[in-house]
């Protein structure tokens, strides 16, 4: 107890510091882009090391030439080696088997931290689920590692706001600054990786969070130049110019791309079920997982850990459709064996290289069935990429402007967001999820973005409840209630049975004004029998309960087993205090005080 109120009276001590001795640090704005810039240059410097130590593996493991990568290999040294994602299995599920015994709980990423914790991630979260995608990725899996560094960069992020005891929403904007910084530091795409935060982490964008997700963006990039290079650069120049002939075509493929996008996202799905029908061991399904990607590496190294050297190859040189057709599925199965069999990654750069496969595909096809768009194979792998990473990830501003910093290229930029934007539609229209929080719905959660739903969860029908009510025996007859209780003396009454067991609701003018017989008993005459609230509901819930009953009040039980009743609660003031908080978030977003 003593140092955990050490360190909160220190941390308070340091911001007090830095506030009092740096004046313009006065300003809360000016403090925040700051601190953002902070967490941009740590983030690029985790990237840089991230990418190093699973360059480092590949090399080791794989027998790698200096500079290359492991999915550019033409084929594996020998077939030895396909054991290595079998390897880097049993190595994972050590972990597994750790955290199990040492009760370790399921990590939370950005996303779900700035939709439902206000921003709160754990350091040994983060640490865990980095080392996890490293091993991952550095043992051939296919999964990317832009998981992994969205993760750490906005673990430290969360740390150091919280350690700063800031508020809330600036915790959450803070989350969202080192995953931006995180991705813009993977590309050398700062535009790319300011709306990555405000898209997917943030959740929206506004005037009070664009100065600290730019300025985080920009620091990272810039620190990764510093420590040798961006990890991972698209550097798509010289494509040749559009016509307008290919401008429909290009949103087909938008709507293509999301169409697929559903496909892999049900697939990933299928894999992990099929799993655990299969009943392996939760620790094992790595290792099962990773001999299956290994054979499928001795085919073609192409599908083996992210696919980085494997999308520069396939924008280099020109295959056949035959061939991109048979790479794209065996990096599909790749993909799917790996996340579902229990390998730590994302599908980022995944859905990025297959994207790419998917506009060849199609170039192909159109030079079959309409040769006059002359629609070229790189332009066309472009749009692919884009649209179905939009599908997978979201954020089609988070791609359009990923594909602008790669070709440079503005008419192209917006055909990738026309077909972006298609793309983005038919997945919300026909699935409404993303990768990330369709895992969430499997886990039961409702979250469809990472905007900020948590203090509508904290706003609980025990915060709002009154304690203080009046009841009546349901078995009174009508000539005591009216007895016991005046006219103008109470708007209604609570009927129970027993010991406080809830019977209904009785409203005082309604029984007054009720011909019944006097004997008659007033739970007969009670309503809202069914009609309930409990202390752990939500404002949403109890507003829909409150929609659902036509009530103005409700009681409040205990729980809907032991019907003791232990408040009421009107839904007026229900609704004022929604209506309080809402207006609330809206000032924090829009940057008011």
């Amino acid at each position: 107890m003593f140092s955990a109120n050490h360190s909160i009276t220190y941390a308070r001590r340091l911001r007090a510091i830095l506030i009092r001795s740096i004046p313009v640090l006065r300003a809360r704005g000016v403090f925040i882009v700051v601190l953002a810039g902070f967490v941009g240059i740590m983030a690029g410097v985790f990237v840089a090391a991230m990418s190093q130590a699973v360059q480092g593996l590949h090399w080791l493991l794989f027998g790698l030439p200096p500079g290359a990568r492991l999915s550019a290999m033409f084929s594996l040294d020998n077939s030895f080696q396909a054991l290595v994602p079998a390897a880097g299995g049993i190595l994972l599920g050590l972990t597994v088997i750790f955290l199990r015994k040492w009760k370790f709980r399921r990590p939370v990423d950005p996303i779900e931290a700035n939709a439902l914790y206000g921003g709160r991630m754990s350091l040994t979260d983060t640490f865990i689920i980095a080392v996890q995608t490293m091993i991952s990725s550095g043992f051939g899996a296919s999964v990317g590692l832009e998981a992994g560094y969205t993760q750490v960069g906005s673990g430290l992020a969360s740390r150091l706001a919280r350690m700063l005891r800031l508020r809330r929403n600036d915790v959450r904007i803070l989350v969202g600054c080192g995953a931006a910084g995180a991705i813009a530091a993977a590309f050398d795409a700062p535009l790319a990786g300011a709306f990555y935060g405000f898209e997917l982490i943030i959740g929206v964008y506004s005037m009070a969070n664009v100065a600290p997700v730019m300025a985080a963006a920009i620091c990272a990039s810039l620190t990764a130049e510093m420590f040798g290079g961006v990890p991972f650069p698209l550097e798509l120049s010289g494509l040749p110019p559009l016509t307008p002939a290919q401008y429909l075509p290009f949103v087909l493929l938008g709507l293509i791309g999301g169409g697929v996008s559903i496909v892999i996202m049900k697939l990933m799905t299928i894999i992990e079920r099929a799993f655990a029908h299969l009943r392996i061991e939760s620790s094992l399904r790595p290792f099962v997982g990773g001999c299956l990607v290994g054979l499928l590496g001795l085919v073609t190294p192409q599908v083996l850990s992210s696919g980085h050297g494997a999308l520069h190859r396939e924008f280099a040189m020109n295959y056949g459709i035959g061939v991109v057709a048979s790479v794209f599925v065996l990096k599909l199965a790749a993909s799917a064996i790996s996340l579902g069999s229990g390998f730590r990654g994302g599908l980022f750069f995944a859905s990025l290289f297959l994207g790419a496969l998917l506009g060849k595909i199609f170039s192909g096809v159109m030079a079959f069935v309409s040769p006059a768009t002359g629609i070229d194979p790189s332009v066309a792998a472009v749009v692919g990429m884009t649209s179905l990473a939009v599908g997978v990830v979201g954020g089609p501003l988070t791609m359009t402007f990923l594909a602008l910093e790669s070709t440079g290229d503005l008419t192209l930029t917006g055909v990738v967001l026309a077909a972006s934007i298609m793309s983005a539609v038919l997945v919300r229209e026909t699935f409404g999820y993303s990768f990330s929080t369709w895992r969430f719905h499997l886990r039961g959660e409702t979250i469809r973005s990472a905007h900020d739903v948590s203090w509508m969860r904290s706003l609980t029908v025990e915060t709002m409840m009154r304690k203080g009510f009046r009841t009546i025996d349901a078995r009174a007859t009508l000539a005591d209630f009216r007895a016991q209780v005046p006219l103008g003396s109470a708007q209604r009454v609570v009927a129970v049975n027993g010991e406080g067991v809830y019977a209904g609701m009785l409203i005082v003018a309604e029984l007054y004004s009720d011909q019944m017989e006097e004997d008659t008993a007033v739970g007969v005459l009670a309503k809202f029998k069914d009609a309930v609230l409990v202390p752990t509901m939500n404002v949403q819930s109890a507003a829909e309960t409150f929609q659902r009953a036509g009530a103005e009040e409700l009681a409040v039980v205990r729980d809907f087993t032991d019907r003791t009743v232990v408040g009421l609660l009107t839904e007026g003031y229900l609704m004022r205090r929604y209506a309080e908080e809402l207006d609330k978030a809206r000032r924090d977003l829009s940057g008011e005080s």
